[in-house]
């Protein structure tokens, strides 16, 4: 396994983490806009429940989560036990201590458990089921407290100096140099809920918003780039740009601006410069949200804006947008080489919704097996649209997948899953070509198809075919 699908799948168990407790942050981020001292209507009883929730709530939800990914209800339980050790021994949010002790707690169970299986006595099974948790916990609660702790807090500390230095250097812009190919690479989530989704709840808690939960949220260079795609772009991608970006803006999806990058490898250049652009100004201008903005749409960054911030972060918006769009096009304008078609186009069903439709070239299929083997349509029972958290993008595929599954009178149910935690059994699974190896090692005995954009590749109609004929290759 490579590097990259390392850090892919370790982003991936992050989100898996984080995600599943977003309306948890959004609700947090709501109460703290809203009702701190500089707030929008500030209410002191009211606020009093924003510092509970960040040091308790959150942490303990993370690291529930993340036992219960490795072991159930027992995982879950044996990693907030743990975690409670670091929380309490602290006095900064231990969001970090949630992500590693909460899994940490649930292995530990997990091999206990392994351990004892068959050699405990009828009869003593609850007993000892109870009390190998309740030891481990209160022996991984104490080594959290005394130890794992005070370590996360004063390694926490070290970095938000250190961001804090690099801020005050005004060199933040610079992360853009990481951040944003880093994106289009899918590693978004590795970096996002692994660095700055940690060190954005900590920075509201001390100054009541934060830039770090906007540095990898904002929509503004993908829009730029789908921008200029739509003005100087060529054949279907100009075609298919305006409601890419209309879906990545305003709906946050930000996978789908993706291929317009990686079809021209030089666009990196164009997101980086408006990665480097938008932070800047929010940068000088001390911008800041209050809450986390999930999706990454301008309509989360507008609900979770602090008292006083429009101007500040929407300068940014503006400037990120406009450098990200002003660079793309001169790389389109200057590129007189002729578009092969690539897979750009809609589904009727996305292209009627925003009002316009595309052709859909079927020449050139790309797609990736797990094996030369046929599986039949009559063995087929569901379809799993993977992506690397499970929502967003996968959900959004499925839904193109199950209108043309339903079209066609298939009986198959259509769903999305992340790509770690697809269920075993399933048979066929459709995916981002960059997301194979992953998918390959996780679901080895299902056939796996791959798309290129999410929107309408020609695999869509490509595998809607093959079930009709009924057996897919």
């Amino acid at each position: 396994m490579d590097i990259k699908v390392r850090v892919q799948k370790f982003g991936g168990f992050l989100a898996g983490m984080v995600i599943p407790n977003i309306g948890a942050f959004i609700a947090w981020g709501l109460i703290t806009a809203f009702f701190i001292p500089t707030g929008w209507f500030p209410n002191e009883q009211l606020g009093s429940m924003v510092d509970p929730m960040i040091k308790y709530l959150l942490p303990i939800l993370i690291a529930f989560t993340g036992g219960n990914m490795i072991y159930n209800q027992r995982g879950g339980v044996a990693g907030v036990v743990a975690t409670m050790g670091a929380i309490v021994g602290s006095d900064i949010p231990m969001f970090m201590a949630a992500m590693i002790l909460g899994p940490l707690g649930a292995f530990c169970i997990k091999k206990i458990d392994k351990f004892l299986e068959g050699k405990i006595k009828s009869g003593f099974e609850m007993l000892i089921s109870n009390f190998t948790i309740g030891i481990l916990g209160m022996v991984l609660a104490i080594i959290s407290f005394k130890v794992i702790g005070p370590i996360i807090s004063s390694t926490t500390d070290v970095a938000v100096a250190g961001i804090n230095t690099i801020i005050k250097a005004k060199l933040l812009p610079l992360l853009a140099v990481i951040i944003e190919p880093a994106k289009v690479l899918f590693l978004n989530n590795a970096i996002d809920q692994g660095i700055f989704v940690p060190l954005g709840v900590q920075d509201i808690s001390q100054h009541g918003q934060t830039i770090f939960f906007m540095l990898v949220s904002s929509p503004a260079p993908g829009a730029g780039i789908l921008l200029a795609y739509s003005i100087f772009g060529k054949g279907n991608s100009k075609k298919s740009a305006p409601s890419a970006l209309l879906i990545e803006f305003i709906g946050g999806i930000h996978e789908v601006y993706f291929p317009y990058v990686l079809m021209k490898p030089i666009m990196f250049l164009a997101v980086i410069v408006g990665g480097i652009a938008q932070a800047l100004v929010w940068n000088l201008l001390g911008a800041g949200l209050a809450g986390y903005p999930h999706p990454g749409s301008i309509v989360s960054f507008l609900i979770m804006l602090p008292k006083g911030g429009f101007i500040q972060v929407m300068l940014g918006i503006l400037a990120g947008l406009a450098a990200s769009f002003a660079l793309a096009s001169v790389f389109l304008k200057a590129d007189k080489s002729k578009e092969n078609d690539e897979d750009m186009s809609l589904g009727d069903e996305i292209g009627s919704m925003l009002g316009m439709s595309t052709n859909n070239d079927m020449s050139d299929v790309v797609a990736m097996n797990k094996s030369d083997e046929v599986l039949f349509t009559k063995d087929i029972e569901t379809i799993v649209f993977a992506c690397d958290a499970g929502i967003g993008s996968s959900a959004m595929g499925a839904g193109i997948l199950r209108n043309k599954v339903n079209e066609s009178k298939l009986n198959i149910n259509v769903v999305n899953y992340a790509i770690d935690k697809v269920p075993d059994g399933v048979k066929l699974v459709v995916c981002h070509k960059n997301l194979y190896d992953r998918a390959e090692k996780n679901i080895p005995n299902a056939k796996i198809k791959t798309i290129e954009s999410f929107l309408n590749d020609p695999v869509y109609d490509t595998l809607i075919e093959e079930l009709k004929r009924g057996e897919v290759k």
